[in-house]
C-alpha cells in the first residue's frame, strides 16, 4: 500500500512540470510584446514631428503600458518557475534582480495586482489625455470605476496579507 501511495505522490508532484509549456508560451508572448513595442516605438518616433503635445504624451503612455505589461509577464514567468518547478539559488545568481527571485505567493499577488493597477492607471491617463475623442461619459465612468476596483482590491489584499503575517509572527 505504501508503494501505491508513494507512486501516487510522485505522479502528483511530477505533474508540476506540466506548467513548463505555459511558461514557454508566456516567454513567446513576451517576445510578441517586444515586437509590438518596437512597432509602436518606430511609429511614435516617425510621427513625432507632426504630433501635438497630447499625442506625444499618449504615445509615451502607450509605450509605458506595454512596458508594464511586459514586466507583469516577466514576474509571472520567474515566480511561477521558482514556486512550482524548481527553486532558484540566489547565491548562484548574484546579478539577478531580487524582485524576480524569492517571490512567494503573497508577494506575487501584490506584484501582480500592483502591476495591473499601474496598467489601469496608465490607461485612464491615456483616456484623459485624449478626452476630446472619448466623450462617452458612461465609458469614462467604467474606466475610472475599474481602476478604483483594482486599487481597492489591492488595498484589501495588502491588509489581508499584513494581518496574516502578523498572526503567523505571533504564533512563532
Amino acid at each position: 500500500m505504501k508503494r501505491i501511495g508513494r507512486a501516487f505522490e510522485t505522479a502528483i508532484f511530477s505533474s508540476r512540470w506540466l506548467v513548463a509549456p505555459y511558461l514557454v508560451g508566456l516567454v513567446i508572448g513576451l517576445a510578441a510584446l517586444l515586437f509590438q513595442f518596437v512597432v509602436k516605438l518606430v511609429t511614435f518616433v516617425l510621427g513625432i514631428t507632426a504630433a501635438t503635445h497630447e499625442e506625444v504624451i499618449v504615445g509615451i503612455l502607450n509605450l509605458v503600458d506595454l512596458s508594464l505589461t511586459a514586466n507583469l509577464v516577466l514576474i509571472v514567468i520567474c515566480s511561477s518557475y521558482e514556486n512550482f518547478l524548481a527553486p532558484i539559488d540566489a547565491a548562484a545568481h548574484p546579478g539577478w534582480p531580487e524582485g524576480l527571485i524569492g517571490v512567494g505567493f503573497a508577494g506575487l499577488k501584490q506584484k501582480l495586482l500592483g502591476s495591473i493597477v499601474a496598467i489601469a492607471a496608465v490607461n485612464v491617463l491615456e483616456w484623459f489625455m485624449d478626452i476630446d475623442r472619448h466623450v462617452d461619459n458612461a465609458k469614462l465612468v467604467w474606466v475610472v470605476g475599474i481602476l478604483l476596483a483594482f486599487a481597492v482590491a489591492m488595498l484589501i489584499l495588502a491588509i489581508a496579507d499584513r494581518v496574516g503575517n502578523a498572526d503567523s509572527e505571533k504564533a512563532h
